[in-house]
């Protein structure tokens, strides 16, 4: 009814090989061939994306020429989604034409998209109120992206019947991304302070800074995460806390994709690009995976207690969520005191590698975790305390990394 409604006759639905056995697709089906909607399914999917399989994706997509896309599935389908709904509106526009600087262009997305009608069946990256949608670029071994406002769904459909058939370490690693989000936002710089101010609002960033209406969405987000993520993990028939964590991944999509995210998300997308072979329990899969919410956590002992100096106050709320009684703690602990209750949390989760070292990494990998982190400017731009000058920059990285190694 939704495309109906919207004047779309031709939609091209979006899933993975996994999804589309499930009773979600199941009702996409039955309802658009009920309201005699004209669609097509696209089922290749790939779980964590590569820059072959979006063009594989737009590819199918420009050929079928549709005027609207639904996608089902996680973070992984709606961002495909995404990619195929802009190329296939820009069908003569080269791939790099918008990917993020310095790794592409990242030119502004000029005119409207097609209607895109956003299905999560996870609880963790909030790709249905965003506008960015994430790969990775193989050749060069780096996680990237394109992220304008113009990407953002026009319509999500949130519903925790939806996520009931996820495996617990997909509940897991899908709700670390939501705990990031929305700490990573909560603590970025504040919003009067990103610089270079652009010259003309079409180049203002999808990503802002701190700002007083991100942090409501996020501050609520991170409550009902420390809250409810161990009980939804651990038990498959609590459908309460599955049912807030949907909302609160949610939440944390409307609260960062405003303010933005900072250094575990810029720390994570080399961290996984370079996996030196582990595979993550309970993903079933025969390829090596870290999970991208693996991936984000496990450097965010290490990247709280460097962030802390810039906001004690805002670490110490954090910390708060995870109910720490924060009434005696003198402002200069409040890094330690969060990254102690970040590594408690993760550890009492579960199944949770403790530190890069348990990933596979190595002192002698940081030099190339460093470099791979150095393009993500769109994001290392919002981390409070990092330095602007490239070399001293390329130190407190390499502490960072260094830090992270065992929590």
């Amino acid at each position: 009814m939704d495309f109906k409604n919207m004047g779309s006759t031709r939609v091209c639905v979006v899933t993975d090989k996994n999804v589309a056995k499930l009773d979600a697709m199941r009702q996409v089906v039955e309802a658009l061939t009920r309201e005699g909607v004209d669609f097509t399914v696209y089922d290749g999917t790939m779980v964590e994306p590569k820059d072959s399989s979006i063009k594989d994706a737009i590819q199918f997509s420009k050929a079928y020429g549709p005027d609207a896309f639904l996608a089902v599935g996680g973070g992984s389908v709606i961002d495909t989604a995404k990619l195929m709904n802009l190329y296939t509106k820009f069908p003569n526009a080269d791939f790099l034409d918008f990917v993020n600087a310095p790794l592409g262009k990242g030119l502004p997305i000029t005119k409207a998209l097609y209607p895109l009608v956003a299905v999560p069946t996870t609880a963790g990256t909030g790709s249905e109120t965003t506008g960015t949608a994430i790969f990775d670029m193989v050749a060069m071994k780096a996680k990237t992206g394109i992220s304008h406002r113009g990407l953002k769904p026009t319509l999500g459909i949130c519903d925790p019947l939806n996520t009931r058939t996820m495996p617990s370490a997909v509940h897991a690693s899908s709700g670390l991304d939501v705990l990031c989000h929305s700490l990573e936002s909560w603590t970025a710089i504040p919003y009067q302070s990103r610089t270079p101010r652009p010259e003309n609002p079409i180049s203002r960033p999808a990503y802002q800074g701190a700002n007083p209406i991100s942090d409501i969405f996020s501050l609520q987000a991170l409550r009902s995460t420390a809250k409810y993520l161990p009980r939804a993990a651990k038990d498959p028939d609590d459908h309460e806390a599955q049912s807030e964590m949907l909302l609160a991944a949610t939440l944390a999509g409307v609260g960062f994709g405003n303010a933005g995210v900072h250094l575990c998300h810029g720390m994570s997308y080399p961290i996984s690009g370079q996996n030196p072979g582990y595979k993550h329990a309970g993903y079933v899969t025969d390829k090596p995976i870290i999970p991208h919410g693996v991936s984000v956590a496990v450097t965010a002992p290490a990247v709280f207690k460097f962030t802390a100096a810039s906001n004690p106050e805002r670490h110490l709320r954090a910390a708060e969520a995870f109910g720490v009684d924060i009434s005696s703690v003198k402002r200069e602990s409040a890094g330690d005191v969060l990254a102690e209750a970040l590594s408690k949390f993760l550890v009492e989760l579960g199944d949770q590698p403790r530190g890069l070292k348990a990933l596979g990494f190595g002192g002698g990998d940081i030099d190339t975790l460093v470099e791979g982190t150095l393009p993500q400017k769109r994001v290392l731009n919002l981390a409070p305390g990092l330095s602007e000058e490239v070399n001293e920059e390329r130190e407190q990285l390499r502490g960072l990394y260094e830090d992270a190694m065992a929590y």
